[in-house]
């Protein structure tokens, strides 16, 4: 194997594949992800392995690694944006129906991702939360929405999604208008408007766009 990968443009890998190509001693030293329930046992069984088990693909060089099988996707897409184009990509995404670059960054356990968990305490909130995202969303309102005091409602849901109440809600609302953004529905302005970009991601807007067309 290390032979076919010496003579290998790229070499990647989905979900535990990772465990294949550690094993094989090519991850020495080197960076890498893999599905976030494996990474306690990976980093034990690898531990020359630079693991990154918060993201959702990684690169070191000409290996590549994702997370779970959708994860695979996204770097499937990635790879298409580097050797053909963003607009080949992108096109792409939209003929499989997925986001080019999903809502809620690359975190493998991004608040957002968390939301959609069906077995969750606050799916009703959520779905509230959705609807309502122009909305004045304090943490009383919510509290009142889960049946709970405001101070065990903030304590259990930041268990529930490591995060604050406000700043769920305030990623939601970013990663809905980033969405919008990179499927053409809403203008800079219109994003600008709807969400601080510049706060929680330490750009603005027009500079997101710019970085996004680079790939």
């Amino acid at each position: 194997m290390l032979a076919c990968a010496e003579r290998s443009r790229r070499v990647a890998s989905v979900c535990s594949g990772t465990y294949v190509l550690a094993a094989a001693g090519l991850l020495e030293g080197r960076r890498a992800t893999t599905h976030w329930s494996r990474s306690f046992d990976f980093s034990r069984r690898f531990p020359n392995v630079r693991l990154d088990a918060d993201r959702i693909h990684v690169r070191d060089g000409k290996l590549w690694s994702s997370a779970g099988i959708t994860a695979g996707i996204d770097l499937a897409l990635a790879i298409i944006g580097e050797d053909l184009g963003e607009d080949i990509a992108r096109r792409t995404a939209q003929q499989l129906v997925v986001y080019r670059r999903r809502p809620g960054g690359q975190s493998q356990l991004s608040p957002r991702l968390e939301m959609e968990r069906g077995d969750g305490r606050f799916g009703e909130l959520w779905d509230h939360v959705r609807t309502h995202l122009r909305g004045r969303l304090s943490v009383t309102e919510l509290a009142r929405i889960s049946r709970r005091s405001p101070r065990n409602f903030s304590r259990v849901l930041k268990e529930e999604v490591g995060v604050a109440p406000a700043k769920a809600v305030e990623r939601l609302r970013m990663d809905t208008a980033r969405a919008a953004r990179d499927g053409g529905r809403s203008s800079i302005q219109q994003v600008a408007a709807a969400c601080s970009f510049l706060r929680v991601l330490g750009a603005p807007p027009s500079a997101l766009r710019r970085r996004g067309r680079r790939g």
